[in-house]
């Protein structure tokens, strides 16, 4: 095959690709907030969620972040978007439970960090909230499922969710739009290597 005929096989394939996605974008007629779920065993989840930030913040949308078990305020992408207009950002967190191996005290922080998360999903002016590890407390019962999922979608029409976490819970699955689930293959902490400013932290 010369390289006329494959220029024109690969147009013809482009062409049929074309109608194909045309069609589907004439079909997504609708206009809503959208709430997507990041899950998976694998690394990058609270990494693609802040980049959504970064993108909102390039429209000049506002955007709040919820932080449920971190407990770190100097993570580079606290330490950036905190300076930036148009982001409030919480650490909500007192890090991961074999961390802080005190049930009750888990479940305060949860709970109250629940609330925090509430009132930017009660206002209007948020046009994309991150609701960064909230799997945990909801896989660990430290906050009610159904309640969480009638919060969401009782939030304002156009406001955009990203929430980040594994253990993905059911009605969680039902409720979200868009799920992306993060595959572990191999990574670097296994073989010793310490977590790395600007890649882990």
């Amino acid at each position: 095959m010369d390289d006329n005929d494959r220029q024109g096989r690969y147009r013809k394939r482009m062409e049929r690709k074309q109608v194909v996605i045309d069609a589907a974008i004439d079909r997504a007629e609708r206009e809503q907030g959208v709430l997507l779920v990041l899950t998976g065993n694998g690394k990058g989840k609270s990494s693609s969620a802040f980049g959504m930030v970064a993108r909102a913040l390039g429209h000049g949308l506002r955007v709040g972040v919820a932080q449920f078990v971190k407990g770190r305020d100097d993570t580079g992408e606290a330490c950036f978007f905190r300076r930036q207009p148009g982001v409030t950002w919480h650490v909500l967190g007192e890090g991961f439970s074999w961390d802080t191996q005190d049930l009750a005290r888990a479940i305060r922080t949860a709970q109250r960090g629940w609330a925090v998360a509430c009132e930017m999903l009660r206002d209007p002016a948020f046009d994309l909230i991150v609701l960064d590890e909230l799997t945990y407390p909801l896989r660990n019962h430290w906050l009610e499922p159904a309640a969480v999922v009638a919060e969401l979608r009782a939030r304002p029409l156009m406001q955009h969710v990203v929430i980040t976490g594994r253990g993905l819970p059911p009605a969680l699955r039902e409720a979200a739009d868009t799920i992306t689930e993060m595959c572990d293959i191999k990574h670097a902490f296994r073989a010793g290597v310490r977590a790395q400013k600007g890649v882990d932290l």
